[in-house]
């Protein structure tokens, strides 16, 4: 039975990670179908997308499925290269916090 788990990004600059207000968030999964499209807000950081993953129990033995669906994800923003991270994994009842 499938679980839920969430994704959450936080876009900043530079070292000093000063939030990155209004960069474009796309979480689409490995077959490239969008999961979710999110804004972040003034401090960088976008709500949470719910994503669809294998429940905890399936993962217990060995052999099992993997106990996280794996995403991609694409930040643009204006004045700055786009951005890609490969492979973010999401897990049951967990939010995942991917910083760009």
């Amino acid at each position: 039975m499938p679980a839920i788990g969430y994704i959450q990004a936080k876009a900043f600059t530079s070292r000093a990670k000063l939030p990155l207000e209004d960069a474009a968030i796309s979480v689409v999964d490995e077959s490239g179908k969008l999961l979710g499209l999110r804004t972040t807000n003034s401090s960088g950081v976008t709500t949470p997308i719910r994503i669809t993953v294998p429940d905890r129990s399936e993962s217990q033995s060995p052999g099992a499925v993997k106990p996280f669906v794996t995403v991609n994800l694409y930040a643009r923003a204006e004045d700055y290269e786009q951005l890609l991270v490969r492979g973010v994994q999401v897990f049951a009842d967990t939010v995942t916090l991917q910083e760009l």
